[in-house]
């Protein structure tokens, strides 16, 4: 596995109106590296992440993303996004079009690829995902956990260095989180760069790399899933999992 950072975040801070959200966060992804983060609601997990591709613009700090400084001035943030996928937990698909015309719209769009090629890398990536057999279905003809393979599709279809999740599979029902967290796993495996935010604590301790506890808008503690888990440093983490335990 390369050593060197996908993804450097480097003295991160993020206010709303004053509060502050993100309190100095420093995170490394390495290349081919899943690293998951957990922690309360309202920890700044999702606002971190955002602001890996600037949809949430930070107050402070440093992220380079394959080696560019996404908040440098002269850093064109449209292209750089081109590197970074994400994946929310609603599926923002376009419902008019189907499940081929949703995945291969940004590689036109955005991508500006011929036809030809669009069509077969989102194929490819449907392929991946086991979607292909519901290339012409509409999303509303979808389940969710369906609707969602599709958006981690869609992204994938880019061929970004670095895949974000935000939550993915809180919108769904119980029954259909275990085909998303697979497809996931499968991404992981093919050597796919990728920063979770997630309250699945099964998976997180099962495919993570890595495991991230945030609370309070800092990071509090991180280690292998072993540790995280099975032996935390820290009062805090140590509530946090406890209280996993005790519900599973």
């Amino acid at each position: 596995m390369n050593a060197s950072p996908m993804l450097e975040i480097v003295g991160l801070h993020k206010s709303y109106d004053g509060n502050p959200v993100l309190r100095g966060i420093d995170l490394r992804v390495r290349a081919g590296q899943l690293v998951c983060v957990i922690g309360p609601s309202g920890s700044g997990k999702s606002t971190m992440l955002r602001c890996c591709n600037r949809l949430e613009q930070p107050g402070a700090g440093q992220i380079v993303v394959d080696g560019v400084d996404i908040m440098h001035a002269r850093t064109d943030l449209n292209r750089v996004r081109q590197k970074i996928g994400m994946v929310f937990q609603q599926f923002n698909l376009y419902p008019h079009l189907t499940v081929l015309g949703n995945v291969m719209l940004a590689l036109r769009k955005v991508q500006r690829h011929p036809h030809a090629e669009a069509l077969a890398r989102a194929r490819r990536a449907l392929q991946q995902v086991d979607m292909l057999e519901k290339a012409d279905a509409y999303p509303g003809q979808l389940s969710g956990g369906q609707q969602q393979r599709v958006g981690i599709a869609r992204g994938i279809a880019l061929e970004p260095k670095v895949m974000l999740f935000d939550e993915p599979t809180s919108a769904l029902d119980p029954e259909l989180v275990g085909s998303v967290l697979q497809v996931m796993r499968q991404l992981r495996d093919a050597g796919m760069t990728m920063l979770v935010v997630t309250h699945e604590m099964a998976f997180a301790r099962a495919a993570a790399d890595r495991v991230v506890f945030m609370d309070g808008g800092v990071i509090v503690e991180e280690g292998a899933p072993e540790q995280v888990f099975g032996d935390p440093q820290q009062a805090r983490t140590k509530a946090f999992v406890s209280r996993y335990a005790a519900t599973h």
